[in-house]
């Protein structure tokens, strides 16, 4: 099932399936989101939870016991119910059951929320530990926006505007498995912004930590700002399909990422973990601003 929310600048939609964006459009009717191709990538915008990225070798060990789990969780492949809906909000949720008990042995509630004012949409979070133990998590965003847009044959000479201090720093993320690599790179920036050449995404998952950037932009050839991504999250990561000329670009305010290559550990050794006490509700919100 899907729902809709407008207002005099913006129209969105939203899949009761992983609470997930499927439509951005203005008021022309432009689609400024991703619409999911399997050739490249079959997603929209999915949310992340209870992990953001890949485990290594895709499993997790708390006490004593080994889970496996698939890369960014299950959340986004579940069938959420509608808890709120208003003219200009709507709330949704999923929690605990025996399927995720078998990958996830935690007891919580997840609510997403949209809102639309002018031309934002805020997306708005929140985790409830449900159970009486501490909880261990990740919670992540994942939207694809259309890039080119206006008819361009690829997305060469577009840019990404980053509000950095200097030139950013940002870790790769392995081809095949998909964790997190120990060498650090420096991002050249000129003017705020980088563009994008026809290898850019090549090889890797641009993946910015230490709260480094707050707001990213896709910015046409032109000079002209698509949309901005704003959030205040430890992390973001940049990424189309690698070696493929994919027509979108992912703007990912994460709370957590993949492990590293090198990790060795337990649940809780796991770095950028979220750590929330039982009874207690962990909130967090970012924006898509059109233009």
């Amino acid at each position: 099932m899907s729902y809709r929310l407008k207002n005099e600048i913006l129209e969105i939609s939203i899949a009761a399936k992983g609470a997930e964006l499927t439509s951005i459009k203005d008021s022309s009717g432009k689609e400024y989101l991703w619409q999911g191709d399997e050739k490249y990538w079959g997603r929209q915008s999915p949310i992340l939870f209870p992990f953001v990225g890949r485990l290594k070798n895709q499993e997790f060990t708390y006490e004593g016991k080994k889970y496996h789990i698939m890369q960014h969780g299950f959340a986004r492949d579940m069938e959420f119910v509608v808890i709120e809906e208003k003219e200009n909000e709507i709330w949704f949720e999923i929690r605990d059951n025996e399927e995720t008990l078998k990958m996830y042995p935690f007891h919580f509630a997840l609510r997403i929320g949209y809102r639309l004012s002018g031309n934002k949409i805020e997306v708005l979070w929140e985790v409830e530990n449900t159970g009486d133990k501490t909880m261990y998590f990740n919670i992540g965003a994942h939207p694809g926006f259309n890039c080119p847009i206006d008819g361009e044959a690829d997305k060469v000479g577009y840019s990404l505007e980053y509000n950095s201090k200097g030139n950013p720093k940002y870790f790769g993320a392995d081809y095949d498995t998909g964790l997190r690599l120990s060498e650090l790179h420096e991002l050249k920036l000129e003017n705020g912004r980088s563009i994008i050449t026809k290898e850019y995404f090549d090889t890797t998952t641009y993946i910015f930590e230490d709260n480094q950037i707050s707001e990213v932009s896709l910015v046409k050839p032109n000079g002209k700002k698509i949309v901005t991504v704003k959030f205040d999250m430890p992390i973001l990561a940049i990424w189309s399909k690698e070696r493929a000329d994919a027509p979108f670009v992912c703007l990912e305010p994460w709370y957590g990422r993949c492990d590293r290559m090198e990790f060795e550990g337990d649940l809780a050794d796991r770095e950028c973990n979220i750590v929330l006490e039982a009874g207690k509700k962990f909130n967090n919100v970012y924006s898509i601003e059109l233009g």
